[in-house]
């Protein structure tokens, strides 16, 4: 498969995970300056990975929410919980890694992690 094909693959898992207002107004916002970036992200993370058929979205979610908890990275972490609230992910299966992100990676990024989800559920009036 082509890049050009990876690419729009990639960009529409991204859409169908983060919704298309989400994802247009995050490459809106980096400009040209960051269109390489994004091509990158929407040909490889997107378009290979995230569409490679041997986990599913909802398990890929999880693994993404540790590991960007594990690496202090709040935006990212911000960004895919709202992806794996979109994913069918529960905020019961989230509070369930963050626990292990306490144990595994220390209670500071677990208290961090746990902070943002409860904002990213409240925006989305999940109780």
């Amino acid at each position: 498969m082509d890049t050009q094909e990876l690419y729009r693959r990639g960009l529409a898992i991204r859409k169908e995970i983060f919704g298309k207002e989400a994802v247009d107004k995050r490459m809106a916002a980096v400009g040209d300056y960051g269109a390489l970036l994004q091509n990158i992200v929407d040909a490889y993370a997107y378009g290979d990975i995230w569409a490679c058929p041997g986990m599913e979205r909802k398990t890929r979610s999880l693994i993404v929410l540790a590991m960007t908890a594990a690496i202090n990275r709040p935006a990212e972490f911000k960004v895919h919980v709202n992806g794996a609230l979109n994913n069918g992910c529960t905020r019961e299966e989230i509070r369930e890694v963050l626990l292990l992100i306490a144990l595994y990676c220390g209670i500071p990024a677990s208290n961090d992690a746990h902070r943002i989800a409860l904002e990213t559920f409240a925006e989305k009036g999940i109780t």
